[in-house]
């Protein structure tokens, strides 16, 4: 069986050392969308070094090594083609704000292996620590076709939840450039997925698709941005789902709606839906909620 669930589960954190400085939070922020207008003094805190601001999305590639998709198919007992995986969600715990350079310590492990039937669910989570304490976590849900079946736990339900019935109370639209996964992909996503049209054929896909994780940082700019004055450091926790594939030159557009914080006094949440505005609005983000201090 290419999926040994008590085996993964079972075995000790990799561990491994991360470094990044400003040129790596650049690069990454070019790679979600940053720096247009190129002037703009809101899109220079994302592009400057000397007012260099970190979007917390960045904590998903800090350190240049595999994404957590990635990484789940190296961990123990977890054997699979690439080409049947897709990454079905990702959630990011900010327990301080991302540095503009830093060393820290990341241990990955296997924390849950869901059966689907049709597919496996592998849930890794990464847990970032440096020298003054626990940074960052977060938790890369990986989707493998065809390898469920084998009787195990089935998890939670896989469906996402419709978004709010009430009118947004913001709508922003974002283009993605026709070379933004050529771009994104150099943070150290290098799945041909994204680049290669023969790949992409042979996974399902009519030509390359964007990083999950490239429209994970967008929307969450879009959120920063819009919703918080560009306060990068507001942001405490924030979870989507991967509910379907943007395609380059394509344009986002993604509805927010502000509700109750649960963190008591000066918290707030904010939920989205992010669609794809040429395939009619097609869902792309779903059960996606930024918290925010």
């Amino acid at each position: 069986m290419p999926i040994d669930a008590a085996g993964a589960l079972a075995a000790a954190p990799r561990v491994r050392e991360i470094a990044w400085d400003h040129k790596d939070v650049q690069l990454y922020h070019l790679g979600v969308g940053a720096g247009r207008p190129a002037t703009d003094p809101r899109e220079l805190r994302y592009t400057l070094e000397t007012r260099l601001h970190v979007l917390p999305s960045f904590a998903t590639v800090a350190g240049g090594g595999a994404p957590g998709v990635i990484g789940t198919l190296s961990a123990p007992g977890v054997h699979v083609d690439l080409a049947r995986v897709l990454h079905g969600g990702q959630r990011l715990r900010l327990h301080r704000p991302v540095p503009v350079r830093g060393r820290a310590s990341a241990a990955s492990r296997v924390v849950a292996v869901h059966d689907k039937g049709t597919a496996a669910v592998l849930v890794l989570r990464t847990e970032v620590t440096d020298a003054d304490g626990p940074l960052w976590t977060d938790e890369a849900e990986v989707f493998v076709r065809g390898e469920g079946g084998w009787g195990g736990d089935r998890g939670p339900s896989g469906r996402p939840s419709p978004p709010p019935a009430d009118p947004p109370d913001e709508v922003v639209e974002r283009a993605v450039r026709e070379d933004q996964a050529l771009l994104y992909r150099l943070s150290g996503d290098w799945n041909p997925l994204h680049a290669d049209p023969e790949f992409a054929a042979r996974a399902g896909f009519e030509r390359p698709v964007l990083h999950g994780l490239c429209t994970y940082g967008a929307a969450l700019k879009a959120v920063v941005d819009t919703l918080l004055d560009g306060d990068v450091t507001r942001v405490r926790d924030y979870r989507t789902r991967f509910a379907g594939v943007v395609y380059p030159g394509e344009t986002l557009r993604v509805r927010m709606w502000r509700t109750a914080g649960t963190g008591g006094a000066g918290t707030g949440e904010a939920r989205m839906a992010v669609s794809a505005v040429e395939r009619d609005d097609a869902p792309v983000l779903a059960d996606t909620v930024v918290r925010y201090g």
